[in-house]
């Protein structure tokens, strides 16, 4: 299917970012032709869909529910203060649409599980995981396996991050390193929104090189971050060959 063509307004938009090399005109026309789903819009989820939609991505299918909590706040940039106990979904889908009425929102009211997952990303070119809980997150990396979509996988805890970027066929999954649920993890830990804001911007990029092929992706490697200390590292993923998920699995 051909490229869609840049409007004499989106030329004016995305003009200081086709002048990154190896980007130009035709990078810009695959990101408008790209669409990505993101598990979980809040403090992480949600500034990667910001910054996607404000890339020119050319649809956005968002999974997130419940209703915005005043917790929510130090964190969650897409929400307002005025929109307390009010579904989250609505202040996401109005505030990007105000960003860029271009970017088709798909704003789905549900966390990823089992029962929805493959047909979440069935809509999507690109997974995203900003899930806080692994039941969603190991639910979404099957989906995502299954259906042969590169996965970007976004994390943080108190002031450590990390993103990494799964391949079926390439690479390992979430369950070659991360096989079950952790016994003891909570959906409530500490969190600033600048630490998930690092790991969301990052993602974000993850994302528009997996579409566009600039640069270098993370593919196979695991970037982790301490905010504390500033120190960043990156290590090689293991994957298992005896993994349930993507054991056999080939392109």
């Amino acid at each position: 299917m051909p490229l869609p063509e840049l409007t004499a307004e989106e030329h004016a938009i995305y003009a200081w970012q086709m002048w990154v090399p190896g980007m130009g005109e035709d990078g810009q026309r695959k990101l408008k032709a790209a669409s990505v789903l993101i598990s979980r819009v809040g403090g992480l989820g949600g500034l990667v869909a910001l910054e996607l939609a404000a890339a020119g991505v050319g649809k956005l299918v968002l999974a997130h529910s419940g209703e915005l909590q005043p917790s929510d706040l130090n964190r969650q940039l897409l929400q307002t203060h005025d929109h307390i106990g009010k579904p989250r979904m609505e202040s996401i889908v109005r505030r990007l649409r105000e960003l860029n009425p271009r970017c088709e929102i798909i704003g789905v009211p549900e966390n990823v599980s089992a029962a929805n997952a493959d047909s979440l990303v069935a809509q999507a070119d690109i997974v995203v995981d900003a899930a806080p809980l692994f039941q969603e997150r190991l639910a979404l990396n099957a989906a995502a396996v299954r259906a042969r979509k590169p996965m970007v996988e976004c994390a943080m805890h108190t002031l450590e991050a990390s993103v990494t970027t799964f391949v079926p066929g390439k690479t390992g999954c979430l369950a070659c390193y991360v096989p079950d649920v952790p016994p003891t993890w909570t959906r409530q830990f500490p969190v600033f929104g600048a630490v998930s804001g690092t790991a969301a911007c990052l993602g974000a990029m993850e994302v528009i090189k997996l579409i566009t092929g600039i640069g270098e992706t993370l593919c196979g490697q695991m970037l982790s971050m301490d905010l504390a200390t500033m120190q960043f590292r990156k290590v090689r993923l293991p994957k298992r060959a005896d993994c349930p998920v993507c054991h056999g699995f080939a392109t």
